[in-house]
């Protein structure tokens, strides 16, 4: 039986992988399911200070002090920028890179190196005069299955602006690890993610396309669940 740990997006907890976790753990896997600080149920830890650096270390964290070993590490969307970074310091005990429609960096990248003019400018502009969060997108901007929109909507909470600025140091310990898997959501028009699924298809990573909206394990719970059992 595999260990997954699962990491959430912008704006999202814990709670948006409930039911992959819960089939995951009838199949008999460990499952961890970090919420990164200062959101959802720890929003209450939301401060200017909090940035990517902090929600790294919440990842480093949970697979240190809870002993875990052969992980298989899943990052959705922006939590590709956090599972990047943790690779670093916890290389070793993974045994499995899973990449969710998520953003692929390079060394020296901040996530608004990655994203448009247009949507770095404004959450620079955003923090010139004072903000510390930016506050969550609709459900329905992620093509999020119409049943599920207005759940998502009641759960996600402001994203810490630092977390999208700072930049990542990288020096190959993602890329290095054997099994690599990239999932893209074709039902949620991207270049970000066109961008990752691209640079890991010439990479070598195993590539699944599935045609759903952003929130996978909102939309295909069952598929993701086999997929992720797979790269395990």
């Amino acid at each position: 039986m595999a260990t997954f740990v699962l990491v959430h997006g912008a704006w999202h907890g814990a709670w948006c992988w409930q039911r992959v976790a819960r089939m995951l753990r009838q199949n008999g896997h460990e499952v961890f399911v970090p919420t990164l600080t200062g959101l959802c149920e720890r929003s209450h830890l939301l401060l200017p200070t909090v940035g990517l650096d902090t929600h790294i270390l919440d990842v480093v964290n949970e697979v240190k002090w809870q002993d875990l070993k052969d992980v298989v590490l899943v990052g959705h969307s922006y939590g590709g920028m956090v599972t990047s970074g943790a690779a670093e310091n916890i290389e070793t005990a993974i045994a499995s890179f899973v990449l969710l429609d998520a953003f692929l960096p390079d060394d020296g990248q901040s996530l608004l190196d990655i994203v448009s003019a247009p949507v770095r400018d404004g959450a620079l502009a955003a923090q010139k005069n004072g903000a510390t969060a930016l506050p969550p997108r609709s459900a329905a901007s992620f093509n999020v299955n119409e049943q599920d929109r207005a759940w998502v909507d009641a759960h996600c909470t402001p994203q810490p602006l630092k977390s999208f600025v700072q930049k990542l140091v990288l020096t190959g310990a993602r890329d290095r690890i054997a099994k690599k898997t990239y999932i893209r959501a074709t039902g949620y028009p991207s270049p970000y993610f066109d961008l990752g699924l691209a640079t890991a298809r010439k990479g070598g990573w195993h590539i699944h396309e599935l045609a759903c909206g952003h929130d996978v394990m909102l939309d295909m719970p069952e598929r993701l669940t086999e997929i992720l059992q797979e790269a395990a």
